[in-house]
Parts: structure tokens; sequence; C-alpha cells
């Protein structure tokens, strides 16, 4: 490794002595503040079939954040922003600002610390802290004598609450939503936490307590607190500055570090990664689907299908609706959380996806399927996009649409169906959920099924496919039940990186169960996106809601839309999709990219300045934008045999070189693109009529398996075909004797055409 990564872990232990000062002086100033592969049959439902279960929950009245008794008085200053959760404070007694300059020089005139809160409108302990705290006349008269009250929503801001999101890391605070900072006018913290209840509970300081210590600190002790923000600050910057570039080993034990890291990790009683609170985290399973491939190690497969598997049984999966809880708290998957967000759906969708590739097992083409049944059915914008979330509250509870007692199963079916679907879904009268707080049962149930369905069939005697049956009429008796209920507030925004996501899922799903209504629904938000998300330059932007689409684009705009779009190019082989493909990584290059160390910046070289711009690469509940900006160069380049793609994908995994080494398994997307880069990887043209039978089947059989490490090109007939301006290479690929032909190359090297399917995928399985 070049001198620069040695610098980095000088400068960490710097920070970590900074860290510890400040510590120090905070526990000084405010004691209180510091707390704690035959294939098997795949039932995929098509055409009419998947149609009929895409018809939208409509009886139930569906929740608005606006309650009546809520709408009354004078609005505060969020009335007139674009996000649902800054909109739905609007009338808050707090008296909030909208993140900018207008609320930064009130707080610098009068003198007051800025009340920074980030969160989300699907977000539980958001609603729980607006109840207690921003609704109570006692408080928010407080806060607006003491602070100049700042409100976030993080899925419109992803920069802001990533900065303050390692700032409540650093200053050893605890990290989630909604994330409570306190800072000075220029915008330097110096505390971090979360929730924060109106008095003071189970150790965790309230708001009356936490604004009065404040009040005093801030008159009697001001000039400790503004040298803590400035020691915050330079930590941060000095952090977000200081090289981790090196030159990577780029080799198979990078890899193998990275799966021994994953091992190491594994719950393998329940499937997932790490303790409680457990997240899917599905580009794990990307990179072990890869690790398998590549090695032929079992256990990677094993951890993949033993995850799987117990989230599809567990409550986390919506077993009446379909799609997934954003994450469980317990280790079984049994105790969601129970929002709904985009991202999960689409990640997830992919990993059931290529692990039926990967398995031929239907038991995962119906997963993905039904996700993606979820997604048409409630996530779905008439416009063509998709809508952010659906809330883990419904009248005020979390939870409630999703939870059941034993008698609202016995009010909604038959005596028989009733005692069925108690065995099957493993409900209890005292109620199989366990508060997480009081860890007690409180007479309610989540669905689950408490065997895999091949096993449960041995309890029932009975076969698989007739319990499957039977399962599937109760869960429809008890979906239309449940759709009677209040429905979840859903997020409208729709954001160009989940999105993105999306487009990628449903085009992978197209390509590998030929379902044309998938590769529709991604068509429809690519050009959505492509045709709504841009400023008056044609820059991407960020999120679209109520006819208005603002904020300039992150690094994971520019990499999660191009994602969807090299997927969808793949699928319908549009060329529009390559060329806007190509042009986002232009601008992310040109934007985003950091010319003296390598990497791309999260936020673009002419975006707002905040206090820190930040350069991230950890893989955590979703894939960072570099470790997905990385396997797009690589594919990219190879679509379009431009080898400088491939140099900058180089240069970008070098940027991080001492992260990377010290601990592979915190990158697992990033590791998927270096086993691409690691190779073998293979790019394949398909030659033919893109009408005719012929060509289709021979693009089923390429897509029914699992490649990872390919590219695919269309190669139409004739002269000069669109493809030619960006694949050259292509001109004289072209179908034998009139028929589909198939040339599968290695690093550019080509065997022979053939127009041979077996052939084909012979020379894709081969390694050499």
């Amino acid at each position: 490794m070049k001198q620069g990564g040695s610098k980095k872990w000088a400068a960490i232990s710097v920070v970590l002595i900074v860290l510890v000062g400040i510590g120090m002086l905070l526990t000084f100033i405010l004691p209180e503040f510091i707390s704690g592969r035959d294939k098997q049959e795949t039932s995929i439902l098509t055409g009419t079939a998947l149609a009929e279960m895409l018809t939208p929950d409509a009886e139930g009245q569906r929740t608005d954040l606006f309650d009546s008794d809520d709408v009354s008085g004078e609005p505060n200053h969020l009335i007139d922003e674009k996000s649902p959760y800054l909109v739905s404070h609007a009338y808050n007694l707090v008296d909030w600002y909208p993140w900018g300059p207008e609320a930064f020089e009130k707080a610098r005139q009068e003198n007051k610390p800025i009340f920074l809160s980030i969160g989300y409108s699907t977000c539980h302990w958001c609603h729980v802290m607006e109840e207690e705290s921003f609704k109570d006349p006692q408080v928010a008269q407080l806060m607006n004598d003491t602070f100049v009250a700042i409100l976030v929503d993080r899925e419109e801001r992803p920069d802001i609450d990533s900065l303050y999101t390692t700032t409540a890391v650093l200053l050893g605070g605890n990290v989630g939503w909604p994330l409570n900072i306190l800072m000075t006018h220029d915008q330097k913290p110096f505390y971090a936490t979360t929730y924060i209840p109106k008095e003071n509970r189970f150790g965790r300081i309230g708001m009356l307590d936490l604004i009065s210590q404040l009040q005093e600190a801030w008159g009697q002790q001001n000039a400790d607190l503004q040298e803590i923000a400035e020691q915050v600050s330079l930590v941060m910057k000095t952090w977000s500055s200081t090289s981790s570039r090196g030159q990577l080993e780029l080799n198979a034990q990078l890899l193998d570090s990275a799966f021994q890291g994953l091992l190491d990790q594994y719950d393998p009683d329940n499937g997932g990664f790490g303790t409680v609170p457990k997240f899917p985290a599905p580009h794990k399973l990307f990179f072990l689907l890869r690790y398998w491939e590549r090695t032929g190690d079992e256990a990677a497969l094993t951890m993949v299908e033993d995850t799987l598997q117990a989230m599809r049984r567990g409550a986390i999966y919506d077993q009446l609706g379909f799609g997934f809880h954003r994450y469980a708290v317990d280790a079984q998957w049994n105790e969601p959380h129970f929002e709904k967000m985009l991202y999960d759906q689409a990640l997830l969708a992919m990993a059931y996806t290529e692990a039926y590739q990967a398995t031929g097992k239907a038991e995962y083409a119906r997963t993905a399927q039904k996700i993606f049944i979820y997604v048409l059915r409630d996530l779905s914008a008439p416009s063509g996009g998709f809508y952010a979330a659906e809330d883990a509250d419904t009248e005020r509870e979390e939870g409630r649409f999703y939870i059941w007692t034993i008698d609202e199963i016995k009010q909604a079916l038959n005596e028989a169906d009733a005692q069925f679907a108690i065995d099957i879904f493993g409900l209890t009268e005292p109620g199989n959920y366990i508060d997480p707080v009081i860890n007690q049962p409180l007479g309610i149930n989540v669905l689950y099924l408490r065997k895999p369905l091949s096993e449960l069939a041995d309890d029932f005697r009975t076969s698989e496919q007739e319990l499957r049956s039977r399962v599937e009429a109760t869960r429809k008796l008890l979906f239309d039940a449940r759709a009677k209920r209040i429905q979840p507030h859903r997020d409208e925004k729709i954001l160009a990186d989940w999105n993105g996501l999306m487009i990628a899922a449903f085009a992978k799903a197209g390509q590998v169960f030929n379902e044309p209504i998938f590769t529709q629904a991604a068509r429809n938000s690519a050009d959505f996106i492509l045709d709504n998300l841009r400023d008056e330059n044609s820059r991407l932007l960020h999120r679209y809601w109520d006819g208005d689409a603002d904020l300039a684009a992150t690094v994971n705009d520019y990499a999660f839309l191009t994602w969807g779009l090299i997927e969808l190019y793949e699928t319908n082989f549009d060329v529009r999709y390559l060329e806007q493909a190509l042009a986002l990584t232009d601008e992310l290059v040109a934007y985003f990219w950091d010319e003296d160390e390598g990497g791309f910046y999260q936020t673009p070289n002419d975006g707002e300045e905040l206090l820190v711009r930040q350069k991230l690469i950890d893989d955590n509940d979703l894939p960072s934008g570099n470790s997905v900006a990385m396997l797009n160069l690589l594919r990219l380049g190879r679509i379009t045999a431009n080898t400088g793609l491939e140099e900058k994908a180089v240069e970008l995994a070098n940027a991080f070189a001492a992260f990377i080494e010290r601990s592979p398994s915190a990158y697992s997307m990033l590791m998927c693109a270096i086993n691409f880069g690691l190779g073998p990887s293979y790019e394949v043209v398909i030659a033919g009529d893109p009408d005719s039978q012929e060509t289709a089947t021979m693009l089923s059989a390429l897509r029914a398996e699992f490649f990872p490490n390919k590219i695919v090109v269309f190669r139409p007939p004739g002269e000069s075909p669109e493809i030619l301006k960006y694949a050259e290479y292509a001109r004289y690929n072209t179908s034998l004797q009139g028929k589909a032909t198939a040339y599968v190359c290695l690093n550019y090297y080509c065997e022979l055409p053939t127009s041979d399917i077996e052939q084909m995928l012979a020379l894709l399985r081969s390694t050499p």
C-alpha cells in the first residue's frame, strides 16, 4: 500500500484522541446528555393471472399524515415545502424552518443554537416524537424560546443525513431516526442523539430536561460548547479529507477475505448477518452468490439460501400482501419494524431472482414475483415512477394494519379456516408478538410460517401442493379482510436513486421470467425519471413530488439510475437507455470525481457547500454509490470496449484501498464489482432478427442461468444499426445463415460464433 494509507491511520489516531477529549468535556458540561441447477416448475404468474393480483386495496381508507385535529392555527415555515414529511409538520407548535440560509441567519442574529431533527415520513419513532413533543405546547414553547428548529427529510437530503449520522457516530451517540442534532448557526454540531421522550424515561433524558440543561450551558459555558463544535468540525473535515488511497491488490484473496468476514458475521441458526436489529442486506447475498459461482464453495450458497428462506417464512415478509418490512428487532425475523421501503423491495427482489437463476428453485421465483406484485399494486405512481415507502403506523399504532388478534381471525374466516390460519401462521391467544420494550406479549399476532411448507405438509398429512393451495386461499380471505382497515400512509415522492434500483430489479425480472409486465414497469419508471427529473440544464435531479422536481442529484442518483438503465438495455436492447447510461456516467465523472485522490464525492462540485463534502464507500442498508458506480464503469467499459472506463473503475477502488484492505466484508457490493473485474467476464453479442422466436429462445436460455459476470449486446440486422455508435466491434458480428447467432468473448477474445444454444452455454460455463 502507498504512503497515503499510513497517513490515513495516523490521522485516525489523532481523531480518536480528539474524540476522547470531546467526550470528557461533554460529560463535564452536560452530564445527562450521554445515554445509552435442475430447473423446477416455476409457477410464475403471467398475463391475466398476474394482472388479477394487481388490484389495489381499494376498500380501506389510506392514512393521511395530516390529522384533521392538527390543521389549525397559523402554519410554520414548512407549509410550502415539497416533502410529505416536512409538510406534515407544517402545523406543529414548533416553529420549524426548512434547511436553508434563513434559519441559519436567524440563529446567528438571535445567538441561538440550532435544533436539527432529521427523519422521514414512514418513520415510527419520528411520529412518536412529534406527538409527544412537537405538538406539545410546553415542549414547543421551550423549543421556540431556546432554539431555531430545522426539520430535514433524510430521503430528500441524504447528503445532510449522512453527514450528521457520521457526526453522531464520532460523538459516540445513538444512530437512527429521528436523528436530533444540536449545532451552532454555522452548522457545527456539538451533540447528537436519536428519539428523545418528552420526559426522562429509562435513563434516557427527556426534552424538558435537555432543553433546561442546554439553556444553562449555552448561557454559562458557551465558549466550551463552541469549542466542542469547532473540534467536532475539525475531526469531520480531517476524516473526510485524509487520504485512504493506496494500491489495492485486486486478486482472489481479497474476495476470500470478504467471504470469511461474512462467514464470521453469519447467524447459522436464523440466517442473516450480525445481531439484532437484523437488516436484510441483499448486497451481501449478491456477493455470496458470485463467490459461490466463482469458487463452488457451498457454504456461500447455503448462507444465501438459508437467509432468503428464513426471511420469506418470517413476519418481516408480509404474508398477506407481499413485500418486505424494513428490518426485524429479533433474530428470527418475526418482530418487524413495519415500514416498507422501495429500495428494500428492489434489492430483495433482485436477490430472490438471482437465487432462482442459481438454483432453479421455484420458491425464489415466487417470492420475487410477489414482491413485484406488491410494488405494482401499492407503490406505482400513475405517472410511471415508483413511490418511496409505506408507513409503519396506522391509527397512531405501529403495525396496526398488519397485526391480528385471535378474535379478528375468527371474525374474518369460518371456524375451520380460522383454525387452519392459527395453526399455519403460528398465532396464539397471548399473542406471538413480543413487545421489544417490555419484552412481553400484548395479545397481538404477526403472521409467519413456523416451518417450510414442505415440513408443514407432513404435519397436516397432505401434499405440499395441496397445502400451498389452501394457504393461498386463506391468504386471499385475510387479505380482503385486512383491506377494509385504515391503510398506512404512503410517501408519494419519487426519488431518482430508489427508482433506479427498482428499474434494475424489474428489468432483471423481465429477462429472467420473460414477463412483459415487468419490463414495461421498468421502462415506465425510466422514461418518467429521464423526462421529468431534470433541471434547466438537463442535469439530473433527486426528488419529484406534487408536480415539482428539485434538489441536486447525489452520487447514488447517478449510480443507481445508471444501474437500472444498463439492466433495461440488456432487457429490451433499446439503445436509448444505453445512451442515457453513458451520458449519466459522463456527468458523474465531470461533477463528482475527486481529481486528487480518486473516487466519487456524494455531492457535485457545484452543489451546496455543507460542513464537509463527503466521499462514502461503505455498503450499509443501501450499497454505496461508489460501489455501484464501479460495477457500472466495468460493465459500460465492456459494452463499449472503452478501456478508459475500466481504468477509472480501478482508480475508484484504489481511492478507498486502506478502508477496503482493513475489512473487505464491509464492502460487499464493491466486492461484486471487483469479482467482475477479476473475471472471467464475458462479452456476449447476440445477432439476429429481434422479432423471431429463434432469437427469443436463445436470449431466454442465456438469461435462465446465473452468469453474473457478463454483458450482453444485441446486434440487429442491417449495415448500420444504432448500437454500432457505442459498440463498433459488433459491426462484423452478424447472424450466420439468417439464424440467431451468439458471439461469446472472454476479455475481448472471441470464440467462433455459434447458433447452437447448448454450445453457447457451454462456453459461458467453462472456466479458463
